[in-house]
């Protein structure tokens, strides 16, 4: 059973996925990324011909889905049923349908219990757990609680970054509707009381990764 928890939340594009591997790496911890699970559900639904604005479609597609996650941030796989869909769930047309997935409260609250078996199954002495409303709903109780945020232009081109120069267009409006979408199901732009606040607008990915790490080694009883 995991002994310490790093739960880190934040809006699209604020780096949490990269920095929370890289934070899990370096104190050899174990990683789960929330959302590789939402686009998980929300690629099936695709491609299963179901539609994420129906509330039962997305149910249905929970129900068969068959979703495993890897837990090793040095090797971050998703696979539903036999199929690989590491790289398959970062398509745009996913990022466009997870809202959808989100906002089922059946499918949301079903798959926030998978995230806790996981985490209480993980063989390791920590675990870093990133998303959306980890902070407050999934990990609340975690010692380390981090907001990851930057400014929505900043964010924009980091997303784009990360994307083959074709999917660029749009990144910027695709992040806005994303905000704007999800701040229906839960604020993840306000820091619940004890969280902290990382701002990495003025940070490169190693300070912002030094930012977290120094939260760890603050926390009470950890050994990291």
């Amino acid at each position: 059973m995991t002994e310490l928890v790093v739960a880190v939340d934040g809006p699209a594009g604020s780096g949490k996925s990269s920095v929370s591997r890289r934070v899990a790496k370096e104190l050899r911890f174990g990683y789960l990324d929330t959302g590789a699970m939402y686009r998980a559900v929300a690629w099936h639904a695709l491609e299963t011909g179901r539609d994420t604005a129906d509330a039962e479609a997305v149910i249905a597609a929970w129900d068969d889905a068959r979703i495993d996650l890897s837990l090793d941030p040095g090797d971050p796989w998703v696979r539903v049923g036999d199929r690989d869909v590491t790289t398959a769930i970062r398509e745009p047309r996913v990022s466009a349908a997870v809202s959808g997935v989100a906002r089922v409260v059946p499918v949301r609250e079903a798959i926030n219990e998978r995230f806790r078996a996981l985490m209480d199954e993980c063989a390791c002495e920590g675990i870093v757990v990133e998303g959306r409303d980890i902070t407050t709903v999934v990990a609340p109780d975690a010692p380390v609680r981090v907001l990851l945020t930057a400014d929505a232009e900043v964010r924009a081109a980091r997303r784009s970054a990360e994307l083959p120069v074709h999917q660029r267009d749009g990144v910027a409006e695709a992040i806005e509707r994303r905000d704007a979408s999800d701040g229906k199901v839960v604020d993840f732009l306000t820091p619940a009381e004890g969280v902290e606040v990382v701002d990495s607008t003025d940070l490169d990915f190693d300070q912002t990764v030094a930012a977290i790490l120094a939260l760890v080694h603050a926390a009470p009883g950890s050994t990291s």
